[in-house]
């Protein structure tokens, strides 16, 4: 996979969760509010056996480019719903002035 754009799928939502958090935050005192539901995800995405190091499977987002030039049988499409949660707990998150979840 060294020759191929990629990341690992961890660190692709690890990444949206960080610009989830910073529209939170610049949310702050904005008059218009939005409320967060359940995010889709669909990403090409390469799996790879390691059999170097830790035995397991890996999961690679790929970037495609605007060519496209991976062919289907090396990437796989992969459909994910994230339902934010606060820390509270609650499943309803609101991009407001606090930043903080609504109780639900």
């Amino acid at each position: 996979m060294a020759s191929v754009p990629s990341i690992p799928l961890s660190k692709a939502i690890e990444d949206l969760r960080a610009e989830l958090l910073t529209a939170l935050r610049s949310g702050v005192g904005q008059e218009l509010q939005f409320r967060l539901k359940p995010i889709e995800l669909e990403l090409k995405v390469a799996i790879t056996n390691d059999l170097e190091g830790n035995a397991g499977i890996k999961f690679w987002v790929v970037d495609l480019g605007s060519k496209g030039s991976y062919e289907n049988a090396t990437t796989h499409t992969l459909k994910l719903t994230l339902e934010p949660r606060g820390q509270n707990g609650s499943t309803e998150v609101i991009i407001s002035e606090t930043g903080s979840p609504r109780p639900g």
